[in-house]
């Protein structure tokens, strides 16, 4: 197990320090109140910042007093901490401006050998420009400037942590994917009717499990089986085939057709099952397309393959067309099966668990932006109105489907064009395939903004 990298809060009495400490572990772990000298003893918790994963320590405010008070023992406590620490963050207050308790705080850390962020606390508003200038004066250069208490600046706090806390050397790639790789895979067969969905299934379970026939829809209940794949798990999904919307008049088909849609919420990977007798219709590429809408990771396979005309013709072709009817996940693994006969069930499947470690995927964060800025020195982003859009970092704030947040200035006028860019590369250059991936734009908050 990796080593999990550790942040020391440090400062004087009533700086903020607990304030900090709860934003960063998302809990109201530590006590606050405005009365200095509430925490005396270190307070430890797991905290998650934009996808930085770290330990972050609360301490006692720092006073100087002897050693053997109470004050004195609490700080011997604080200075134990910042020895082991990787980083502080020394809080002061921008409200109250620079005092010479926080002096000696600073003249403290730069004799200690802990990389030291400064943390201006209290900066929204003007009434803290006054102590972030002050502060230069403490030898730590810019400090980052937040509100602990209202989340603003938590980006910029990002910023600055990172050069400090990147473990990619150290962290497996099983624990940073979050999931166990031993759970079964979660496998939900859509297509049209009749596509072939159930004799597929029971060619995979080796018995005739689905009642199957040439009449269209007789499978109406998302049938969910557990199967076991060369001593691998998985969960099948069989669902009702799914008509347009004008041919459904059954009630009980409709009910079908929602419980399969509600099927693909529950699935980690989804088969859309084409007929290669009638090739790609304009209604898979609508199955297809809401399969990504929820963030499912999406296979194409052509069944009935063993019994296709032309089969090289039509497979460049419904290739050409998915390409082109999917733009936004060009390279969709695309298979042939055949029901009837099981040849390529295997393969299928082999697919299926590559797909679902793409879609599980997490990207450490320092791997993440070296790719980043290679990127966008390759090609910068555009300046709209003669006003350049800069762009700061990006990390991953989830996976399953794998979900980015890029940070910068006048983001909201970064074209769609240039976020494809930025989503192609992330899935062609660092292992994501076709899987859905998401990008959100945000611009950090400036805490002196008069609005």
């Amino acid at each position: 197990m990796a080593r999990i990298p550790t942040v020391a809060i440090i400062g004087r009495p009533n700086v903020g320090k607990s304030t900090l400490f709860n934003r960063l572990v998302g809990k109201r772990l530590a006590l606050v109140d405005d009365r200095p000298g509430v925490t005396r003893d270190r307070r430890e918790g797991e905290a998650h910042l934009l996808g930085l994963d770290f330990r972050v320590i609360d301490t006692a405010g720092y006073e100087d007093e002897d050693a053997q008070s109470l004050p004195g023992r609490m700080r011997q406590q604080t200075e134990a901490a910042v020895r082991q620490a990787d980083v502080a963050l020394f809080l002061i207050d921008a409200r109250a401006g620079i005092v010479p308790l926080d002096e000696e705080i600073a003249r403290w850390l730069r004799g200690s050998t802990t990389p030291v962020v400064l943390v201006a606390n209290k900066a929204e508003g003007r009434a803290g420009e006054g102590g972030v200038l002050e502060s230069l004066a403490l030898g730590f250069g810019d400090p980052v400037q937040l509100s602990a208490e209202h989340g603003e600046g938590i980006a910029d706090l990002f910023e600055a942590l990172l050069p400090h806390l990147e473990r990619d050397d150290d962290v497996p790639e099983e624990d940073d994917a979050g999931e166990d790789p031993s759970a079964p895979l979660k496998l939900a067969i859509v297509g049209r009717p009749n596509a072939g969905k159930s004799t597929l299934v029971n060619k995979m379970l080796g018995e005739d499990r689905l009642i199957t026939g040439p009449e269209a829809g007789i499978t109406r209940d998302s049938i969910a089986i557990d199967w076991e794949w060369r001593g691998r798990a998985v969960r099948l999904i069989d669902t009702a085939g799914m008509r347009k919307r004008a041919q459904v008049q059954d009630k009980l088909e409709k009910l079908a057709v929602a419980d399969a849609l509600h099927a693909v919420d529950f699935a980690e990977v989804v088969v859309l099952l084409l007929d290669a007798t009638r090739g790609l219709e304009a209604q898979d590429l609508k199955i297809a397309d809401r399969v990504l809408q929820e963030g499912r990771a999406l296979m194409i396979a052509l069944n009935k393959w063993d019994v296709a005309e032309n089969a090289s013709a039509l497979f460049n072709g419904v290739r050409a067309a998915l390409d082109e009817g999917l733009a936004q996940v060009r390279g969709v693994p695309l298979l042939t099966v055949s029901a009837v006969t099981g040849k390529g069930i295997d393969a299928l499947i082999e697919a299926a668990f590559v797909t679902r470690e793409a879609w599980s995927r997490r990207v450490p964060t320092g791997e993440l932006n070296r790719w980043f800025e290679r990127a966008v020195e390759a090609n910068p982003p555009p300046a709209p109105g003669g006003k350049r859009i800069k762009l700061r970092y990006l990390t991953q704030a989830k996976t399953r489907p794998p979900g980015f947040v890029l940070f910068g200035t006048r983001v909201d006028q970064l074209p769609e064009s240039y976020q494809r860019y930025l989503v192609n590369g992330i899935r062609r250059e660092l292992g994501f395939g076709a899987v859905p991936v998401r990008l959100t734009l945000r611009a950090p908050k400036n805490p002196f903004d008069s609005k």
